[in-house]
């Protein structure tokens, strides 16, 4: 799983490129959650810094922090003046400040379960929230979603990343909501969608895999072979269901 979560660096300009950021309705989501001003805010895993960016033009003390160089340096070059950037996991993060707001982008589920929640509320500050969100793309037509499946089959089964705690995907709450709702440090634990299509041509459909773990992990020939094949069944534009599924927690 470690070399999985590390595995970005050596994609993080078609990472920035590619990857979609994140609307406007997030923030508005979190500043509502909040119920209160947000003036700091701690980043585990920033990556390129999707998420580092709307957060920081809501006016909020960003501290993002990334343990793998290339992404940090690709963040860097998009930084806004309210950011501050640490190169750290978050297993390494000293324990001796607390944040109105600690988020994760696409990247709690690479942080160790072991201890994870009580390291979190240390970074919480009493009051403050946690929140944790994603974008799995996926291809919005289920007969083109199937030819794609069926395209990559022979070289990878599973493109996704498994549920951490193993929750199935039609229970109504879903990880990490469901750690958190277990969690002495953590209450009013709530589970929000933001409903997001997109449109991107097949050309960048391929360019948004090729920043997929499960892709980045291939060996070059059968991940080439992969992109070939997956080209082969798409059309020239496809829509994506982009939609954004965010977990949000209050700090005891």
């Amino acid at each position: 799983m470690v070399e999985r979560a590390l595995s970005f660096g050596s994609v993080a300009e078609a990472y920035e490129r590619f990857r979609p950021g994140y609307p406007v309705e997030l923030l508005e989501l979190v500043t509502a959650y909040a119920g209160g001003p947000i003036r700091t805010a701690l980043e585990i895993g920033a990556g390129t810094g999707k998420a580092t960016r709307l957060f920081a033009q809501g006016g909020i003390a960003v501290t993002a922090t990334e343990p793998d160089a290339a992404m940090l340096a690709e963040l860097r070059k998009h930084l806004p003046a309210n950011v501050t950037t640490v190169q750290a996991a978050f297993e390494d993060l000293p324990l001796d400040s607390s944040y109105d707001l600690v988020y994760s982008a696409a990247a709690l589920h690479w942080t160790n379960p072991e201890g994870r929640w009580a390291r979190m509320a240390a970074l919480v500050r009493p009051g403050g929230v946690f929140t944790s969100f994603g974008v799995p793309i996926q291809l919005s037509d289920p007969a083109l979603k199937e030819a794609v499946r069926a395209a990559r089959a022979p070289y990878l089964g599973y493109d996704g990343v498994p549920s951490p705690d193993g929750t199935p995907e039609d229970r109504p709450m879903q990880w990490p909501g469901t750690e958190l709702e277990q969690s002495e440090w953590f209450t009013d634990v709530r589970q929000a969608v933001i409903e997001r299509r997109l449109t991107m041509s097949a050309d960048d459909y391929i360019g948004q895999l090729s920043t997929v773990s499960a892709y980045v992990m291939l060996p070059p020939a059968d991940r080439d072979e992969v992109f070939r094949r997956t080209l082969e069944v798409l059309p020239e534009t496809v829509e994506i269901d982009a939609q954004i599924t965010a977990h949000l927690a209050r700090r005891h």
